[in-house]
């Protein structure tokens, strides 16, 4: 059970867009934060499969990063236009330049930030990690959070995932949220 915040759950008037490491729990997180505000979810992941009628793996395989990132950005675009929603993105979508200026420009970026160590757990429940194929997945985050953290640090809200219920991590996005607008 999520604890009751004081005041009215923040209404945002754009997308609030969830960046981060794989298994940083974007995807998780996002569906109960898209339930706990009232708006829809949309997982990108899902919508570039759908939308290119290919599994995340095979465009890899058969197109290459560079190709499935371009794809990425065009689907990000269409989705954080319209409704506000909650977007779970990839965890390489805010490292493209142009993906990053949109999130940032047209929604609300919350970096959803966890150790190694824990990423590497959650990550080797699915073995649907392009980046993770073949190797141990530790040393390969390692390098990932060295390369990416920095970029991840301009999203305007920063909330740490760690082994905690998820609700808890919502609980930490809505108060960053609500404390965003009493600024605003």
């Amino acid at each position: 059970m999520s604890r009751p915040l004081t005041g009215p759950l923040p209404r945002p008037d754009r997308c609030i867009v969830l960046v981060g490491l794989m298994g940083a729990g974007k995807s998780t997180v996002g569906r109960r934060l898209a339930r706990r505000l009232g708006m829809p979810f949309i997982d990108s992941d899902e919508e570039i499969e759908r939308a290119a009628d290919h599994k995340i793996t095979e465009i890899f395989d058969r197109f290459g990063e560079a190709s499935f990132r371009d794809g990425e950005r065009r689907v990000i675009q269409r989705l954080i236009g319209g409704v506000p929603k909650v977007i779970a993105t990839g965890g390489g979508a805010f490292m493209d330049e142009r993906t990053r200026t949109l999130i940032l420009s047209e929604g609300i970026a919350v970096w959803l930030d966890a150790d190694a160590e824990t990423l590497a757990e959650r990550v080797t429940r699915r073995d649907t990690r392009p980046l993770l194929r073949g190797v141990d997945p530790l040393p390969r985050l390692l390098e990932l959070a060295a390369a990416r953290n920095p970029v991840y640090a301009a999203a305007p809200i920063h909330v740490r995932s760690e082994s905690l219920p998820h609700e808890a991590t919502v609980d930490r996005i809505v108060e960053a949220l609500a404390a965003r607008e009493v600024e605003g």
